[in-house]
């Protein structure tokens, strides 16, 4: 992990963000990018030339006012630190950027997500994890002292997957987390002991990942529906990040029921990244 990418909006939710990506930085030596998407307004954009270079100079020096602001913390000090800004809200370019800058890791704060449906499904956050290349951690809340000692890779051992969890392992064995697989077995899609086990197989198999330990340690965990046990799983083991694999073409809509009954609120403390399939 050499540099993380952390858009940022300059609310609460970008800094809970940043103070991550500030501790992954200093435990791994990575160096953080800062980026912005200003969206100047189309009536910026249809004001003569004058006008608009201008208006365009006056939000340049605002979100450099920003920037300095936000930037003002004692937990950054150390930390060397690039900021860019983008003109347009167009989040699918925050994988350009990425490019650009060569990172390895996108950090980004969700607003207002309660569960993993609200943060995938019809958010800026499903079109950055959609698009983008190289994974993205996902961060719900303050997280006082974040670590990485024991991850949770969700999966149902579809092959599509096989990459996401091939980059996933590899990801999480350079930085020396413990890393554990979980099938949720739902009333939908039951599947048996015998099952489930034949399935990792054949996955683990395919993967290539030469570790017994992936095998013997995976999990098969019963609940009523897939996100309330991904949740339920990961904090009984006390994970503190959950693993899901992402499709770029569909999302994850398909990865959840269309109607979760439950409030997940009480278990939507658990951050979150994505590895494209």
């Amino acid at each position: 992990m050499k540099k993380i990418l952390i858009p940022v909006d300059f609310s609460e939710h970008s800094e809970y963000a940043l103070e991550v990506a500030a501790n992954l930085a200093k435990k791994h030596k990575a160096s953080l990018v800062i980026l912005h998407m200003m969206g100047l307004s189309e009536a910026v954009l249809t004001r003569d030339e004058s006008q608009e270079m201008l208006e365009a100079i006056y939000y340049m020096k605002l979100a450099e006012k920003r920037f300095s602001e936000f930037l003002d913390k004692n937990y950054l000090n150390g930390i060397t630190i690039e900021t860019t800004v983008q003109n347009y809200k167009e989040f699918h370019e925050i994988n350009s950027v990425a490019k650009d800058f060569d990172a390895d890791l996108i950090v980004m704060g969700s607003h207002g997500a309660s569960g993993l449906r609200e943060v995938f499904v019809g958010s800026n956050t499903e079109k950055v994890v959609r698009t983008s290349e190289i994974p993205v951690l996902v961060i719900k809340n303050r997280v006082k002292d974040f670590k990485l000692n024991k991850v949770v890779f969700a999966c149902d051992f579809n092959m599509d997957f096989i990459g996401a969890f091939k980059n996933a392992w590899e990801f999480f064995e350079k930085i020396g987390s413990e890393f554990q697989m979980v099938f949720i077995n739902t009333p939908e899609k039951f599947r048996s002991n015998k099952e489930m086990q034949e399935l990792a197989f054949k996955f683990i198999l395919h993967s290539g990942v030469d570790n017994t330990d992936v095998y013997d340690n995976t999990a098969y965990y019963c609940d009523y529906r897939l996100e309330h046990g991904i949740y339920s799983f990961s904090h009984e083991i006390e994970a503190d990040l959950v693993v899901i694999p992402t499709h770029g073409r569909r999302g994850l809509a398909h990865f959840f029921s269309e109607n979760i009954g439950e409030a997940i609120v009480n278990h939507s403390d658990l951050p979150i990244i994505t590895f494209k399939v």
